[in-house]
């Protein structure tokens, strides 16, 4: 076997983990999303629809309503932030980051009681922020793991490239992140409807699953999936 050809077969086997992850965290997030929606009233991932929500909210003078979802996009940015931290200082970051996420979705699944219905909602809206920092790429191409938006006008956009002439088809796989947000939605609805708020307990019980999925993953590879920290700043040029 020559070289090339072992780097080929290197690549695509990390394609291929990449993508499998890719689609089953976008499932895991659009079962939340749906059960999140369905039971609080307002999405858990998709600050998009919320940042509308709100201004439409305080245009028509429902300002509690307007602080709510500000709040929850607040706490989806934080959420963020906490994964990229826990991924960064993490052997196995994709192992630990879902089982942050699985653990932070049990516990909103006990919150039942009317008083922490509102710190529930938060608490799915910051599993969602942090579960984006399970893969930001695949092979250098960006993934948006908790919503769609990105990866469909990065699709479009590939599919005009493709018409002008550009015969790279790369672009292709942010069709995966898509389907799994749809077969997950649908799936969380299904769950919502059947039994209602133990749903979420269904929701963290998968994202436990993955996470010890992620344990078979080599860590080198597992580290692949995510940005890497460049020094920068006065002292890089030293530190090169």
């Amino acid at each position: 076997m020559t070289r090339a050809r072992r780097r080929r077969i290197i690549r695509t086997r990390r394609t291929a983990t990449g993508l499998a992850l890719v689609g089953s965290i976008s499932f895991l997030a659009g079962m939340t999303d749906a059960t999140g929606l369905l039971l609080t009233g307002d999405f858990v991932s998709f600050m998009t629809g919320n940042t509308t929500r709100a201004a439409l909210a305080v245009s028509s003078g429902d300002i509690r309503h307007a602080a709510v979802l500000l709040s929850a996009i607040i706490v989806f940015v934080l959420g963020n932030a906490a994964g990229i931290v826990v991924a960064h200082r993490a052997e196995r970051p994709i192992f630990v980051v879902l089982c942050c996420v699985s653990l932070m979705l049990a516990l909103a699944s006990m919150m039942t009681l009317q008083d922490l219905l509102m710190v529930r909602f938060y608490m799915i809206v910051l599993a969602m922020g942090m579960v984006n920092a399970a893969v930001e790429h695949i092979e250098g191409l960006p993934i948006g793991l908790t919503y769609v938006t990105g990866a469909l006008s990065r699709f479009g956009r590939g599919i005009g490239r493709w018409i002008i002439g550009d015969r790279r088809l790369d672009w292709t796989i942010q069709v995966v992140p898509w389907g799994g947000m749809v077969l997950g939605a649908i799936s969380g609805a299904l769950m919502t409807r059947l039994v209602g708020a133990q749903a979420l307990w269904l929701v963290s019980v998968f994202a436990m699953a993955l996470a010890i999925v992620a344990l078979f993953i080599p860590r080198p590879l597992q580290r692949r999936f995510n940005q890497k920290i460049g020094a920068s700043g006065p002292h890089s040029a030293r530190a090169r």
